[in-house]
């Protein structure tokens, strides 16, 4: 048994749309893009990071406004005040990596830190909290939530906002107001390299 007294929940057990399931198949994306930024070169390196950034931004952002009220019911306040600590704590790792060039030390070594911070946590997201949203909520009312989830990270910041992050009011608040603002400079940014 896990510490939160449920068994792990695996991605390819849950059905296609299910909160869970997007949220873990996104966890083993993280990881993947991890490994992809220690490894890659040059211009590959930088666009590799930035989507990490803009996954790790979006993903945080959805889980904050629309999983964490469900967490709390269910997984309790202790849960969702941890997770929601940890994610500040990595969005604060996020902004001050993405202001590195990323063929610095110092980047290598803020990524290493950012990296074991997120796996981290990404691992007692998986042991704390899905496996109570799993067992408290139903097949539909997990599909309901992964369409809110899908539809929050449509309209998440793309970059790392401190100022938000770990408040669901504060995501709801200031949120559409700073992706606007990023993704505009997702999109200029985009053309520059063209």
């Amino acid at each position: 048994m896990s510490k939160g007294g449920h068994e792990p929940v695996k991605a390819s057990h849950l059905p296609e749309g299910d909160a869970i399931r997007i949220l873990l198949e996104q966890h083993a994306r993280v990881r993947a893009l991890f490994a992809d930024v220690r490894e890659a070169t040059g211009a590959h390196r930088q666009e590799t990071f930035d989507e990490l950034r803009a996954l790790l931004a979006v993903h945080e952002t959805a889980e904050e406004m629309v999983l964490r009220p469900t967490s709390a019911k269910v997984a309790g306040r202790e849960v969702v005040d941890a997770r929601n600590a940890e994610e500040a704590e990595a969005t604060r790792m996020l902004k001050d990596l993405e202001r590195l060039d990323v063929r610095s030390v110092e980047f290598d070594t803020l990524l290493a830190a950012l990296e074991q911070a997120v796996l981290q946590h990404a691992d007692s997201e998986e042991r704390e909290e899905f496996p109570r949203v799993v067992a408290a909520l139903d097949e539909e009312a997990r599909t309901d939530l992964g369409k809110q989830i899908l539809a929050a990270e449509a309209i998440a910041p793309t970059h790392p906002h401190p100022s938000t992050a770990g408040s669901t009011g504060a995501q709801w608040a200031l949120g559409p107001f700073a992706s606007i603002v990023d993704r505009t400079r997702d999109t200029l940014k985009g053309l520059l390299r063209s």
